[in-house]
């Protein structure tokens, strides 16, 4: 490398967070002049972007896409809702979600290291609208279904959550408004799993350990307690199991007698074979901070 070496590079990547890459490039266009490269980067909006790796991305969207038998349901993150909501960033989780349908990769490592039809990788793409947007970006999680049936998705209130379907049947108007309605179910009920074979053996111990305590504490003799415990356990399938729970238009039915109804009517097989559901920031830990700290780093960095 003429005018700089590889201990340049990693250097000038030390201070300013930006990949080997882009500081190499911009050591090449400095001709070695550190000073000017890390100027280059700040200018090119690389070192800005790189800056934001610390922050806290707890706002974004989630956003479902269906390109034929593909679809995807993706959470982008960012900084702000303000951020969450313009339509630079829109247009960002539209790229990255065409993207995941197109290569269907197999996480999040690989989705970023794989190129768009631009040529350059969805890693570089992110970076560089980090760069123009001002907030740290990052693509969370994503799930992808290919059918055979029908993909049905839902997003609540602008992408804070989403939902896909993917059923085994025919498309026509009895199913898609079946697809339809255990979507919204799934979106008001939340369950964690499909049917009561999906929980596992240690969940289960743990809920009935729990139970029985709490049973005991109450002061029921032990065989009665044992009795009481079986019961809960089975409302806990109820409440946890999709196709175990009641139906929210009609709580006289579960999801899979309603399924098993609405399969005689639409003259086809129908089965549920896989749900997912993503809440927008969930488990993601938001910044906060005192008022009074916050408008005193504001004072101290205008004195600097």
């Amino acid at each position: 490398m003429a005018g700089f070496t590889a201990k340049d590079v990693m250097t000038l990547r030390e201070q300013t967070g930006a990949g080997m890459m882009d500081c190499k490039k911009a050591l090449t266009d400095a001709e070695g002049d550190m000073s000017k490269a890390a100027d280059l980067l700040r200018e090119r909006g690389i070192a800005k972007a790189a800056k934001r790796a610390s922050k806290i991305a707890a706002e974004g969207v989630v956003y479902a896409y269906v390109e034929g038998k593909t679809g995807v349901l993706v959470e982008v993150n960012c900084e702000s809702d303000f951020v969450a909501k313009g339509d630079r960033f829109r247009a960002l989780v539209e790229t990255v979600a065409k993207q995941i349908a197109a290569t269907k990769p197999q996480d999040v490592e690989t989705l970023l290291a794989s190129a768009l039809p631009s040529g350059e990788t969805v890693e570089a793409f992110v970076t560089d609208q980090t760069a123009v947007i001002g907030e740290k970006i990052s693509v969370r999680r994503f799930t992808v279904y290919e059918s055979a049936g029908h993909i049905e998705t839902y997003i609540h209130m602008g992408g804070t959550m989403g939902v896909m379907l993917n059923f085994a049947c025919e498309e026509n108007d009895v199913t898609k408004e079946l697809a339809h309605n255990v979507a919204l179910h799934v979106a008001f009920s939340k369950p964690q799993y499909m049917t009561k074979d999906e929980v596992s053996e240690e969940t289960l111990a743990k809920e009935k350990e729990i139970l029985m305590k709490e049973v005991m504490n109450e002061g029921k003799p032990a065989n009665i307690a044992e009795k009481i415990v079986l019961g809960k356990i089975k409302k806990f399938y109820e409440e946890n199991c999709l196709l175990d729970q009641k139906f929210i238009k009609d709580d006289k039915v579960t999801i899979a007698q309603l399924i098993a109804e609405e399969s005689k009517k639409a003259g086809c097989p129908v089965e549920l074979k896989a749900f997912c559901f993503y809440v927008m920031g969930q488990g993601l830990e938001k910044k906060s901070e005192d008022l009074q700290e916050e408008v005193a780093k504001q004072v101290e960095a205008m004195k600097k």
